[in-house]
């Protein structure tokens, strides 16, 4: 391209603007024209490579890149360039898509350079190191979780095999009775009696319902696959009480250097433990790196509470307003407006890992005697559950978002003053 024809275009913004499409394999670099003879380079995915690509781009006294978010592999492209100084731009493939026509990988990083030259890229919201820390090991977490989910149904479905019905005798096959249970069984424990007198105290079957669910065919074949489960199960968890040794030592890095609040925590709301919860104390670290006590927000627990600051940290301010980290979260009505007239108002579909975890406190919090359980039952009852999961779950996420703003009123004043800001 002529450089009358460039200067007849669109306004250059960035004038030492890059763009890298991301491959597997290999990446190719695209530079403006007038800094090199070479614009376009190929860099292979090696760390020598990447560091080579990096040290070319210094010495082009490049300043900024941006690249789309193709799989996993643009970390480590991303890690060396901010590691040198460059600022780097991670962009939405759907907002990087080139004009129909010829593709190929030369085009796409002259188009990512183009793009971002004119400031035309928005860069996607990547945590600091510390946090993206603890987002990895919560996401590894709860990776171990569904594994072991999975090895649940295992379990019962070996159960079922033999004619053991614990399931429909025990509200959890992995609480304190059906674990006691299992586990008897696995050790060669075959008297119905027996087995049923492991139950706790706090189940609400008796004895002898329980002893009549668990008169079975076995067959070892079927115990073998319960004992393996149950191996599987056991192994997991451990995993995840390896997460938790780890999780712990990563919070207590991030509070080290804060000044813990004047004010005292607050006593919890919630009296029974968690399910799949954290052996440690969450709120406590939580209410020393936040400032704020996040679980005194309805619908919000140690463990949610700890997977927000995870995914987005205690500093929000990469979205100006609360509009701007609603619209993020994808929460928000979508606009779609033509002649004056609006065509949609859905919102866009989404992998958002928070949105999900939202939309589940939402539900949760539906079925609570509170200001945002009576709002999600009211929508609920008018335009669905799942259009008033979404507008619940947007609701939590405006409290999170002004939770600086809200502590005085809401953290010290109660839940009225809770109903009063949303």
């Amino acid at each position: 391209m002529s450089r009358s024809r460039r200067k007849s275009g669109l306004p250059i913004v960035n004038e030492t603007a890059a763009g890298i499409d991301i491959g597997s394999r290999f990446h190719v670099v695209a530079v403006p024209p007038d800094l090199c003879d070479e614009p376009v380079r190929t860099f292979q995915a090696f760390t020598a490579d990447l560091e080579c690509m990096a040290d070319w781009l210094k010495c082009l006294g490049i300043t900024t890149v941006a690249m789309e978010s193709t799989g996993v592999y643009w970390i480590p492209a991303y890690e060396i360039l901010e590691s040198r100084g460059i600022a780097v731009v991670v962009a939405n493939a759907r907002a990087s898509r080139a004009v129909p026509g010829r593709k190929s990988d030369v085009n796409d990083a002259q188009w990512l350079q183009r793009l971002h030259a004119c400031g035309l890229l928005h860069a996607s919201f990547r945590p600091s190191g510390d946090i993206a820390a603890l987002r990895a090991y919560l996401r590894l977490r709860e990776r171990h979780l569904d594994y072991a989910a999975a090895h649940i149904q295992h379990m019962q479905k070996a159960l079922t095999f033999m004619n053991l019905q614990l399931h429909h005798v025990v509200t959890d096959v992995t609480g304190a009775t059906g674990m006691r249970i299992i586990r008897a069984i696995v050790g060669g424990e075959r008297d119905p009696l027996t087995l049923a007198a492991m139950r706790d105290r706090n189940c609400k079957s008796s004895v002898e319902t329980i002893r009549s669910a668990l008169v079975g065919h076995y067959q070892p074949e079927h115990v073998f696959a319960l004992q393996q489960a149950l191996a599987l199960y056991d192994f997991y968890h451990s995993r995840i009480e390896e997460c938790d040794i780890e999780i712990e030592r990563t919070l207590s890095a991030l509070t080290a250097d804060r000044i813990p609040p004047e004010a005292p925590l607050l006593k919890t709301r919630r009296r029974a433990a968690q399910s799949n919860g954290l052996n440690f104390d969450v709120r406590s670290a939580l209410y020393q790196l936040a400032g704020v006590d996040l679980t005194q927000i309805h619908g919000i627990g140690p463990y949610l509470a700890l997977r927000l600051v995870g995914e987005c940290g205690t500093d929000l301010s990469r979205w100006p307003t609360v509009k701007h980290f609603t619209s993020w979260l994808t929460l928000a009505p979508g606009c779609k407006i033509s002649g004056g007239k609006v065509l949609s108002s859905r919102t866009r579909k989404t992998t958002n890992r928070l949105a999900a975890l939202l939309r589940l406190a939402a539900v949760t919090v539906g079925k609570t005697s509170t200001a945002l359980g009576a709002f999600y039952r009211r929508l609920a009852a008018r335009i669905g559950k799942a259009k008033a999961a979404t507008a619940t779950a947007r609701k939590i996420a405006v409290l999170f978002y002004n939770a600086d703003a809200l502590r005085n009123e809401v953290f010290r004043s109660g839940s009225r003053s809770l109903r009063a800001a949303i």
